[in-house]
């Protein structure tokens, strides 16, 4: 059963979107193991408007839209990680980090630490502009060193072939497609972007 870690080379890139739309494609399930801050539409409710599966409870929700690490400290709430074990659901899986690889979970446990630990395919979301080679290329080497099993890398943005095939080739990890901006962005503009970027079959 396909089962996937969305992770990215920095916050804001739009791997949420790209969540939303990988959890369509398969049918899947959607979690997010820790959200930091419920101001805004949070990561869960946004995947669930777009894609219109199943997302199941955040094992943490916490105020502040800041390092979880540190959102936890200011309410005064112990992030245990032995219990962020990804849930057992019928059928595929989605689960979405925060940040990059690198964000602390608590002061002891970075998001690679936990991808290393469950031994589940990790698709890195890159930008396609500048900064992205340097910024892809370490977060590939980051979970490298963690014997972290990477799926792929997808890219977020206008095309830039160059720098698309460069961290491929460089990175020694497998293109998988690409997805654009879009506005407005509604389920059915994702679900086409999606498959014209994007073949499905690489995610069986």
């Amino acid at each position: 059963m396909s089962r996937f870690v969305v992770t990215g080379t920095d916050t804001g890139i739009g791997k949420t979107v790209f969540s939303a739309a990988l959890t369509q494609a398969l049918g899947a399930t959607y979690w997010k193991p820790v959200q930091a801050g419920i101001e805004d539409e949070t990561d869960s409710a946004a995947v669930a408007r777009l894609s219109g599966c199943p997302v199941l409870p955040e094992a943490h929700r916490l105020l502040n839209p800041l390092s979880p690490h540190r959102a936890a400290e200011l309410e005064g709430i112990t992030i245990d990680t032995a219990r962020l074990i990804p849930p057992a659901v019928p059928g595929p899986l989605v689960i979405e980090g925060a940040g990059g690889a690198l964000v602390p979970v608590t002061r002891d446990t970075l998001y690679a630490d936990l991808f290393a630990r469950w031994q589940i395919p990790v698709i890195l979301c890159a930008r396609t502009g500048l900064g992205t080679i340097n910024h892809s290329l370490a977060m590939i080497e980051v979970l490298r060193a963690r014997n972290v099993p990477i799926h792929g890398i997808a890219f977020i943005g206008d095309a830039n072939e160059d720098n698309e095939a460069t961290i491929a080739a460089i990175g020694g990890v497998r293109r998988l497609g690409r997805l654009p901006h879009l506005d407005p962005l509604t389920g059915d503009k994702l679900a086409s972007a999606f498959a014209a970027g994007f073949d499905r079959s690489t995610f069986a």
